[in-house]
């Protein structure tokens, strides 16, 4: 908005990019646009880039899934949900890829987080961390 008051202000375009510290490829695009559709043309039309590929009728169904645990749809070594299960389980239902990074920011929009598990492991060794950890210490060189 800085921009289309300089152009009402009759400075010249060069000068425009300097003081805004774009290209003055940028301020002519602007300019142009001002010129066409006024102050109002200019105003941010929000984020780019693609919609969710799983509108909300789908997500709802995906949640229902999600409630099921995983067993329900052939995980039954662990109920663990993991993205990457949930990528094969909306590739399976949908047909729908996605990466493992792209359910992840999916399901945190659906108001899931990442969680911790209830209990630590039962195969977990507390003194061979310790020791570990000590190794770790006395490697590590000194500043």
């Amino acid at each position: 908005m800085r921009s289309v008051d300089l152009f009402e202000g009759g400075v010249e375009v060069p000068c425009i990019a300097r003081e805004l510290r774009v290209s003055e490829k940028s301020v002519y695009q602007w300019r142009r646009t001002w010129r066409t559709g006024g102050r109002e043309a200019l105003h941010s039309r929000g984020l780019s880039g693609y919609g969710c590929r799983l509108g909300p009728h789908l997500q709802d169904k995906l949640a229902t899934w999600l409630d099921e645990g995983p067993a329900a749809h052939g995980w039954v070594d662990d109920q663990v949900w993991t993205a990457a299960r949930v990528r094969t389980l909306i590739g399976r239902k949908f047909h729908i890829s996605y990466s493992v990074c792209g359910v992840t920011r999916l399901l945190h929009r659906m108001g899931y987080s990442v969680q911790m598990p209830a209990r630590p492991a039962t195969e977990r060794d507390e003194d061979a961390i310790t020791a570990w950890r000590g190794r770790r210490r006395a490697a590590r060189p000194s500043s």
